[in-house]
């Protein structure tokens, strides 16, 4: 048996044959109207995942396939209603002891400890004595950072990937850095505390050590702001001195990060820099959200994606070419105190504009991490409108 990946799931075309190795997703056995079983795949690597099914000897094959699993499989890509699909003749287990998972799983695109020096960095930027102590509480522990650096920040949606949790908490961080600088009523350290530290309870919240990637029993009934509050907690103990009003400000930022209790928040933005932290985290979901559907097209150019039910609407995204060179990562930012960059002696700041989660109904949910209505009984439930079927092809993120 071949143990060498040579198919990518972007790269497959209506009628070609496919012979690879795969990354099982979900599986789930069926029958048909006359009783026959077969089975029902989703199947990954790196690149997207698509859907396959097993019409012949399904029980037989039900063994060998079973989620998280790697299977090397034959069979043919079809298009059924327009949409792309596998019909698999044969498949069989393949030990992935010895095979590179990156191939497979979906991971950040950059530097995983140089993304954790920085994030570093910017704790050790922190003017205020107190929350620079109590964040290289969190990033000198060791457990804690092995822990950041291989999380995913979400289950389906946004960063929903190896290192994705570090992603996005760097990247809000340097939002927050860039607006702190902007207007100097903020409070820089509490404003990039909290950016470094919203998310950490989903450390606890996600079962990430084998995939596909779940919710742990705590993070289902907990909930990741209410686990994060609790680590925070745990992490002041030893630091007798630290501010009783201070600790305070620090949880609301971490409990209404999502904006809306609708949206998850047990509590609502009340303090300027939540405000901040709440625009900034979902700009930065929503952006990794698009992007990663645009890197996911095949074709060049702007296109329509299929219905996208948390977002309800389509969304026109541009696909990139293969030959398009990456962008240079950005250097690291310099730590400096708030400085403004405008003058606002004749007039006051003028109010953030809004935001796709501060408009009016109908919105998305703030949270993208709300994945889906069944989870979620508060996202919205809507009927999508009649479209032009497209490939079914998504990022794994969805």
């Amino acid at each position: 048996m071949d143990t060498q990946k040579n198919q990518s799931i972007k790269d497959i075309d209506d009628g070609q044959h496919v012979q690879d190795l795969f990354l099982v997703k979900e599986m789930r056995r069926a029958e048909t109207k006359n009783g026959k079983p077969y089975l029902m795949l989703t199947v990954m690597d790196a690149t997207g995942e698509m859907a396959g099914r097993v019409w012949e000897q399904a029980d037989r094959f039900m063994e060998e396939c079973a989620p998280g699993s790697v299977i090397s499989l034959n069979g043919q890509a079809q298009s059924y209603k327009d949409i792309l699909q596998l019909k698999i003749n044969s498949l069989a287990a393949v030990d992935s002891t010895h095979l590179d998972l990156s191939l497979f799983l979906p991971a950040a695109a950059g530097d995983i400890n140089a993304m954790a020096d920085e994030l570093t960095a910017f704790a050790e930027s922190i003017t205020d004595t107190h929350l620079r102590g109590l964040l290289l509480e969190f990033f000198r522990d060791d457990d804690f950072m092995k822990d950041l650096k291989k999380a995913p920040a979400a289950k389906l949606m946004h960063h929903a990937y190896i290192g994705g949790l570090l992603e996005h908490t760097l990247a809000v961080t340097r939002l927050a850095d860039m607006v702190a600088g902007l207007y100097p009523s903020l409070d820089r350290s509490l404003l990039l505390s909290g950016a470094m530290l919203h998310d950490i309870g989903k450390i606890q919240e996600f079962s990430f050590e084998n995939y596909p990637f779940d919710y742990s029993d705590c993070g289902r009934l907990v909930g990741h702001m209410v686990l994060g509050v609790e680590m925070l907690q745990e992490k002041t103990v030893p630091l007798a001195s630290f501010p009783d009003d201070l600790l305070v400000r620090l949880k609301h930022m971490i409990l209404s990060h999502h904006g809306k209790h609708e949206f998850g928040s047990p509590a609502v933005p009340m303090v300027l820099e939540s405000f901040v932290l709440h625009f900034i985290d979902d700009m930065d979901a929503k952006i990794n959200y698009i992007d990663r559907l645009g890197n996911q097209a095949k074709d060049e150019g702007y296109q329509w994606t299929e219905y996208q039910r948390t977002l309800e609407r389509f969304l026109f995204v541009r696909g990139h070419s293969e030959e398009e060179p990456e962008e240079k990562p950005a250097e690291e930012p310099e730590h400096h105190p708030a400085k403004s960059l405008f003058s606002f002696a004749d007039k006051p700041p003028a109010e953030p504009g809004p935001t796709p989660d501060a408009e009016q109904e109908p919105i998305a949910p703030h949270p993208v991490e709300m994945e889906n209505t069944a989870e979620n009984p508060a996202a919205k439930k809507t009927k999508p409108q009649k479209k032009k079927p497209t490939d079914s092809r998504q990022a794994t993120l969805f």
